[in-house]
Parts: C-alpha cells; structure tokens; sequence
C-alpha cells in the first residue's frame, strides 16, 4: 500500500486509539463491568475499525480506480481487489 504514505500518521493514529480501545475492553472485562458498559466499548471499536476500513477503501478507490492516468487493466485490476476485500469484510 504504497500510496497510503501520504496518510500514513493519519492511519496510524487511527489504529492506535483501537489499540487502545482494546485494553480498554480488556480492562472492563478483568474489572467485571457491566454487560451495557461491555457493548458500549465493543461497539466504539466496531465504529473505529469501520472508519479505518472506510478511510483505506476511498483512498484505494481514489488511486486505483478514479484516477485518470490508469489504464483500463489497471482499473480493473484495482475494482478486483476491492471486490474481494469487501465481500471477505462484509462476512
């Protein structure tokens, strides 16, 4: 994923706050809390973890099928990848 450089710390910043969404949760489950504060938290990451699906899926869109130096192989090739990452994410 070459072209993500130029997002690079935007998404980098982005899996960190999952990261730590995550210990949070830990947290919360080793505390025992509450089932309602329990789905809150899993629910948060969900969002997060889409957000960072749905920022890697425009950029990829924008470089690999809207860009008009592509060749129509190329689009192609870039619609494929798309395809198949989006049917395995929306298991």
């Amino acid at each position: 994923m070459s072209h993500t450089v130029h997002e690079k710390q935007k998404l980098i910043n982005r899996v960190r706050r999952l990261r730590g969404q995550a210990e949070g949760l830990e947290r919360m489950l080793e505390e025992e809390k509450g089932c309602g504060e329990v789905m809150h938290a899993i629910a948060g990451m969900r969002g997060a973890i889409s957000g960072l699906m749905g920022e890697v899926i425009e950029d990829h869109i924008l470089m690999h099928l809207a860009d008009a130096n592509l060749t129509q192989a190329e689009r192609d090739e870039g619609a494929a990848e798309l395809i198949d990452v989006l049917r395995t994410y929306l298991k």
